[in-house]
């Protein structure tokens, strides 16, 4: 009896190489059911923020390739209680993860970076034509108003690129009450159920935020070159000092 050659695999019989493929034909299938259809979606031209110490930000849209290193990114603040790091932190990572394995309908991240570091990140969804719904804001470096500027940043999204009339938006934080509730001056409407579950939700309006966007809204388009290819890929951040 002839012995495969060493390191040589043995031959597949032709039933058992037609099972496979058609195993992977069947998950593949299955995967497709899994997935929510996808509206066509205006993509989120990039921009540059000059923040207050004077550094180049960008705030650009990012692909479900790029989703692994903003899981990364997140992860060491889903243990922080102080500001309610930890339930954002924890409900971000979920949300980005089901963004990457296409598990949530018509969704997008932004990402704000500083040389490519990671100094923030925004995401939310369209829920359809007229109504958008805002789900998570968070800074990673503090003290430039990062946080502010990346909300203002998927507001305008909503309203200048996808031309919608209103978004939903809750806060989990004291913080996030006052940045976007009271600042603002978004309407209540607390017989409207927010996805992310029994927090009050608040509305902003088209006309709120042609009201507040001259104010809350910067940046500069197009990013030039430069600065585009500084930041991309992204790269983790430098330190939490939400750690510390």
């Amino acid at each position: 009896m002839l012995r495969p050659a060493r390191n040589q695999r043995p031959e597949v019989p032709k039933n058992e190489l037609e099972r496979k493929v058609n195993l992977m034909a069947l998950i593949d299938k299955m995967e497709q059911e899994l997935r929510p259809p996808e509206s066509t979606m205006e993509p989120y031209p990039a921009k540059f923020i000059t923040l207050a110490s004077g550094e180049k930000m960008v705030v650009r849209q990012i692909s479900r390739e790029e989703c692994g290193i903003v899981l990364d990114a997140v992860q060491p603040l889903m243990t922080v209680e102080k500001d309610f790091y930890d339930i954002v932190a924890s409900r971000i990572y979920a949300e980005v993860l089901g963004y990457m394995r296409y598990r949530v309908k018509d969704e997008y991240v932004f990402l704000g970076t500083i040389n490519g570091e990671i100094v923030g990140l925004v995401n939310g969804r369209s829920v359809d034509d007229k109504t958008g719904m805002s789900y998570h804001t968070m800074a990673i470096r503090q003290g430039l108003r990062i946080g502010a500027q990346l909300f203002a940043a998927k507001m305008e999204y909503h309203f200048d690129f996808l031309n919608q009339e209103e978004v939903l938006v809750v806060a989990e934080s004291p913080n996030g009450f006052k940045r976007w509730m009271i600042e603002y001056e978004l309407e209540s409407r607390p017989e409207v159920w927010h996805e992310l579950g029994g927090v009050p939700t608040y509305v902003l309006t088209k006309e709120l935020w042609e009201k507040h966007k001259a104010v809350k809204c910067t940046g500069r388009r197009p990013v030039p070159d430069e600065l585009l290819a500084a930041n991309i890929p992204a790269r983790l951040p430098s330190g939490y000092a939400q750690t510390k």
